[in-house]
């Protein structure tokens, strides 16, 4: 039996690059996908926001002399072509999945609204939200917290490459330990970087859990899914 019914699933642009130093990385993809099926076929509605990073951040490129409103659009497209990938990978193993994008760009997937991304999970389809906001100066952190709330998910599972939150950065400092659970609050007062501030307090507004875990080890949001200690809880 899942723990949750309905997820929203935060994935990092960066983590697709796998073993490459850019773009996709074919084998990596096929795991989330493989990941993301297990879960699927255990009946649990599923939406999915992924981040830009392994193609084009725009605050980077804003720091490089892009104009930052068409940074962050690149950005946006960034993650259209990751929400791509990843409905392909999914759609090869037998998941149907449905692209909405914040911009609208048909054919390339429909336009964002809420009414139809919760028919679409209704439906037993993942629903892949692209673009972000649709709007520069949000991160795709934000675009998920506002997906998730909007969706009415249970949980944001914020799927990344360490294995929930901790004291400090655990790949600066040797010394840091890892939070079982921890709430909004404390995470602001010790100036934690879970997700960005816009993007926390919405969660914390609405109620909306966070998950962090290493999203990278096969099998681990399955784990999740069936109640398996293996990350941080983010809660009020």
């Amino acid at each position: 039996m899942a723990k949750f019914n309905r997820i929203l699933l935060k994935l990092s642009g960066e983590s697709l690059m796998g073993e490459k130093k850019y773009g996709i990385d074919e084998k990596r993809l096929a795991e989330y996908a493989e990941q993301i099926k297990e879960v699927h076929d255990m009946g649990v509605q599923i939406g999915i926001v992924i981040g830009g990073g392994n193609i084009f951040r725009g605050l980077s490129g804003a720091g490089k002399g892009f104009d930052r409103v068409k940074g962050d659009q690149m950005g946006m497209c960034a993650t259209v072509i990751n929400s791509l990938g990843l409905s392909s990978a999914l759609e090869a193993i037998g998941v149907k999945t449905r692209v909405l994008t914040a911009i609208r760009m048909e054919p390339i997937g429909e336009f964002y609204n809420k009414w139809k991304a919760i028919e679409a999970l209704e439906n037993g389809e993942v629903v892949i939200m692209s673009a972000g906001t649709g709007n520069p100066y949000f991160t795709t952190d934000t675009g998920s917290s506002l997906r998730g709330i909007e969706i009415e998910a249970d949980v944001m599972l914020k799927g990344t490459r360490v294995d929930g939150v901790y004291t400090a950065d655990p790949e600066k400092d040797p010394t840091a330990t890892k939070f079982s659970e921890i709430s909004y609050d404390e995470i602001y007062t010790r100036g934690l970087k879970v997700m960005d501030l816009t993007a926390t307090t919405m969660c914390k507004e609405n109620g909306l859990p966070i998950y962090v875990f290493n999203m990278d080890i096969c099998g681990n949001l399955k784990k999740v899914m069936e109640g398996e200690d293996i990350g941080t809880l983010v809660h009020l």
